[in-house]
């Protein structure tokens, strides 16, 4: 079992955390992958290298962080290439998987399709686009399905009410002719 160190950063230890951040930023992998190996070498907790990361490190490394994002996303461009953004790809997927058929479309002057190219980048942005829509759409169909619900439960309370006030003057009679009745057995 190690130890785990509670000791203050040392310049090398904050260089080697910036370092593996980078290098699993330009590789494509998490923080948290990173946090957990630089933990492994420093024999400190992944938390306190994330939290190290977090306050200090990375204000320091902001042009870094950017350049690693930009070779992360030239090194997936040379690996995927792009592909051709066709009609007939999106209905295959869609076709594929039965989710996606059940999903409504969103308005399409909101959904910006590339012309020639697609790349993650522009995908990611789609999807997160898409579903801000989406949650638009569902908190809006959930407010007129709530709309209406309340309507309907309106009327079955005003239903109710006009039968309670039924009941009670039918219950009214019924003491008036029961208190008529005793009167005329005595």
């Amino acid at each position: 079992m190690t130890t785990i160190r509670q000791d203050a950063w040392s310049t090398d230890e904050d260089l080697i955390l910036a370092e593996v951040v980078l290098r699993h930023i330009r590789e494509g992998s998490t923080q948290l992958s990173a946090f957990e190996e630089v933990g492994e070498r420093l024999s400190r907790t992944s938390a306190a290298c994330g939290f190290r990361w977090n306050s200090a490190i990375r204000k320091k490394y902001e042009s870094a962080i950017a350049l690693a994002k930009k070779q992360r996303s030239k090194g997936k461009k040379a690996q995927l290439d792009t592909v051709e953004w066709s009609e007939e790809i999106s209905e295959e997927v869609i076709e594929s998987v039965p989710e996606l058929a059940k999903v409504e479309e969103p308005p399409m002057e909101s959904v910006p399709i590339p012309n020639s190219t697609l790349t993650m980048d522009t995908v990611l942005a789609f999807l997160e686009e898409y579903h801000e829509n989406t949650k638009k759409q569902v908190s809006e169909e959930e407010v007129d399905q709530l709309r209406s619900e309340n309507i309907q439960l309106r009327k079955e309370l005003e239903k109710v009410k006009e039968e309670k006030k039924i009941m009670a003057e039918d219950y009214r009679a019924l003491l008036s002719i029961m208190d008529r009745a005793r009167k005329l057995s005595i």
